[in-house]
């Protein structure tokens, strides 16, 4: 059993894609066109910001991928001068890398934060202590596909006169309606809204961040030849937003169908094995479990077929590109890098699959 079966997510979908991507080779326009501006609309509406025709949408723009989808975001601030080199970002500790070069790539200074206890997401009160007279913005992380305690974060971030950039690269659908001042979306293929490579999204109710970051990702440029910034070249291609408007209309299904799974997981009693708590909306982009012998645990899996991953071995402070921050210590953040593991848990999981894993575990 893999962990992730990319071919057999995409199967119900072939003749759609085929049909999809088909329409765009024969339409001879691959980029800037019909599929990435209805793309946009949908993504939208689908996070709660209001479709506006067919027109480009002020509130989403489509771009290369999830890491751009950030730093374009932080480079708009920069350019309508809300952030500027050298502020702070509150950033979690246990997190992705990309998290964190984005705001370092922007000559912006990440400031890691240790994760609540329970849900391993980045904790309010833990942002609370770490804000300085430097501190302009928070970067929450719905890791896993579990939303952080926005509500909480957007009081703080209130108080304190900070911006809140989420960075939703795993947590597609988990809500209808987004608290933060702008989201950056990955749709690598094997998030739960994937494309067939890479792609990302930044969307905001903030109309002049949208567009700044329109600019940016297209050369800086606000009309052909005329550039307003020092833009860079960003873009999701026709076939890509083809690709993701055909599996939107599916998106809500396939999450519903990751929950259902997580919940049968949750059911397991292994003394040995401790299960993730979900005290907010989750849709399972990661089912981590933590063990004290991940090793044996994962050498036990694999030898009876099952295939697991780990998200992540080393924490971002322990990276050689991070040394500065090497004798730093996030206990907890190290002990997840060192403990968890990550179970198949995606909507192309037969029933027989499923009962398998929880068999196994049981066992171990």
């Amino acid at each position: 059993m893999e962990y992730l079966n990319l071919h057999n997510i995409n199967a119900p979908y072939e003749k759609d894609i085929k049909n999809a991507l088909l329409q765009v080779v024969d339409s001879g326009w691959y980029l800037f066109g019909k599929q990435v501006l209805l793309f946009e609309q949908e993504w939208a509406g689908y996070c709660g910001y209001p479709a506006e025709g067919s027109a480009q949408s002020p509130f989403c723009v489509a771009c290369a991928n999830g890491l751009d989808a950030l730093r374009l975001t932080l480079r708009a601030w920069i350019e309508l001068g809300l952030l500027a080199h050298g502020d702070e970002v509150i950033v979690p500790a246990n997190t992705y890398i990309a998290s964190i070069l984005a705001v370092s790539d922007s000559g912006l200074v990440p400031v890691p934060v240790e994760p609540d206890e329970q849900t391993y997401l980045i904790a309010p009160a833990n942002i609370e202590n770490a804000i300085t007279s430097r501190t302009r913005a928070i970067l929450p992380v719905h890791l896993y596909g579990q939303l952080c305690d926005m509500e909480r974060i957007m009081q703080i971030a209130r108080q304190h006169q900070l911006l809140v950039l989420e960075d939703c690269a795993q947590c597609h659908g988990v809500s209808k309606r987004y608290l933060g001042d702008a989201q950056a979306w990955s749709f690598y293929p094997g998030k739960n809204l994937g494309a067939l490579g890479d792609a990302g999204a930044v969307t905001s109710k903030n109309k002049d961040l949208v567009e700044t970051v329109r600019r940016i990702a297209f050369y800086g440029s606000s009309a052909k030849y005329v550039h307003q910034y020092k833009g860079v070249n960003s873009r999701m291609d026709e076939m890509q937003a083809a690709v993701l408007h055909v599996k939107l209309k599916d998106l809500d299904r396939c999450n519903q169908r990751r929950i259902e799974i997580a919940s049968l997981y949750q059911k397991v009693h292994n003394q040995k094995i401790q299960m993730p708590s979900a005290k907010f909306p989750h849709v399972y982009h990661i089912f981590p479990v933590l063990a004290d012998d991940r090793h044996h645990l994962q050498t036990y899996l694999e030898n009876l077929g099952i295939r697991t991953q780990i998200h992540y071995p080393i924490p971002p402070h322990l990276q050689v590109a991070y040394s500065e921050w090497k004798e730093r210590s996030f206990p907890l953040t190290e002990m997840i890098a060192q403990k968890e593991l990550s179970l198949p848990c995606h909507q192309a999981m037969t029933d027989e699959e499923v009962h398998r894993v929880i068999d196994v575990l049981q066992k171990y």
